[in-house]
């Protein structure tokens, strides 16, 4: 299908929207509110076709005036000028609407739980995984969101063996969905006499947020057991059977929650952490279905897939899907550079998503 032909579709399905809205049961508010939200988005594009159209009409004016040898040679001389500044105008705004056009993540609106694991490496493992959460804290703050801790297994010297947390805010899950993989640094650890330098790692999972509407989880598909919560080395921080296990029977997923005191508290914790990981499963399933090479230009979120580098010794992070390299160590691990990261993977991403729509088969 030709780009005018899927332009002419949004225009028409504007149309449609527009009419729908005006007779809408304003009984079904779900309803009315997805129409609205889909009149909203389709009509910034239907602004930039109309600015698309208005500058071929005029190219074709323009054109008409160049050609006609009775005009008058100083219009002809603008016409020239201005066609040639259209001309150049037209490019970019269909590569904007191309973009506009790219099929949209579901998921990219929603909230986000982020999950840190130390990988090999012991203790630096540990306290990488540490920097790495910290990392995240820090460039939610840029953005005003919010981070909850939901779960976490500390060192005690400032690293973590595990971290869950929530990032709520605007469109969380679209900057942070390609941080999914594992995290590798090489630095000389703190305890090392000689100045080796060690590479040790932690996995990073990223999992957009699920609604109840999202999935429909039911009661004898759960398994809940509880028991005591304890601290590090096994020192019982709690008196009462406040800890929840809770296993998803058909799919073998347990989610695992005790940082509250209260019972109720923590299964209401687990069940969102089993949300969001049943949500991305199902996710999983149906990009399993398609076809495999888009996703492997920016990589799959496989929690098995060695993704980022961290090179104290050489200030540098090197980004290994897209082979990009930033001597900005300090200030992505501060939060302040992670975008220059997140928007080229982005654009990466989409510059695949384009090839794969203009390719023969599309």
């Amino acid at each position: 299908m030709s780009l005018d032909d899927k332009l002419d579709r949004v225009v028409e399905r504007h149309k449609q929207l527009a009419d729908l809205l005006g007779s809408a049961d304003r009984s079904d508010p779900q309803e009315y509110v997805r129409l609205s939200k889909e009149y909203s988005e389709l009509g910034q594009v239907v602004e930039k076709v109309l600015a698309l159209r208005s500058a071929n009409d005029e190219i074709a004016g323009l054109e008409e005036i160049i050609e006609d040898g009775e005009a008058d040679a100083e219009m002809r001389e603008l016409a020239e000028l201005e066609i040639e500044e259209l001309r150049e105008s037209v490019p970019a705004l269909e590569q904007s609407l191309k973009l506009m056009l790219l099929p949209k993540d579901e998921a990219d609106t929603k909230n986000a739980i982020l999950e840190i694991r130390a990988g090999t490496g012991g203790d630096e493992a540990a306290l990488f995984a540490g920097s790495l959460f910290r990392m995240y804290q820090r460039y939610a703050e840029t953005k005003n969101w919010k981070v909850e801790v939901m779960d976490s297994n500390a060192t005690g010297i400032g690293g973590y063996k595990e971290v869950i947390a929530s990032i709520s805010g605007q469109d969380v899950f679209s900057r942070l969905k390609y941080e999914s993989g594992v995290h590798r640094v090489q630095r000389v650890p703190e305890t090392e006499s000689s100045g080796r330098i060690h590479t040790s790692a932690a996995t990073v999972a990223v999992l957009p947020e699920a609604e109840e509407v999202d999935i429909d989880i039911a009661e004898n598909e759960l398994r809940v057991d509880t028991y005591r919560a304890s601290g590090p080395g096994g020192q019982s921080v709690n008196t009462t059977d406040s800890a929840v296990r809770i296993t998803h029977i058909p799919t073998g997923i347990v989610v695992t929650q005790q940082d509250e005191k209260s019972q109720h508290k923590n299964r209401a914790k687990a069940m969102r952490v089993l949300r969001a990981r049943l949500y991305e499963h199902e996710r999983q399933l149906i990009d399993a279905e398609r076809a495999a090479s888009r996703r492997s230009q920016v990589g799959t979120g496989d929690r098995s897939e060695r993704i980022r580098t961290y090179n104290f010794p050489q200030g540098r992070v090197t980004d290994h899907r897209i082979n990009l390299t930033l001597h900005k160590l300090d200030r992505i691990l501060d939060g302040e550079a992670l975008d220059e990261l997140v928007d080229a993977l982005t654009t990466e991403d989409q510059a695949a998503q384009l090839a794969e729509d203009d390719s023969p088969d599309a």
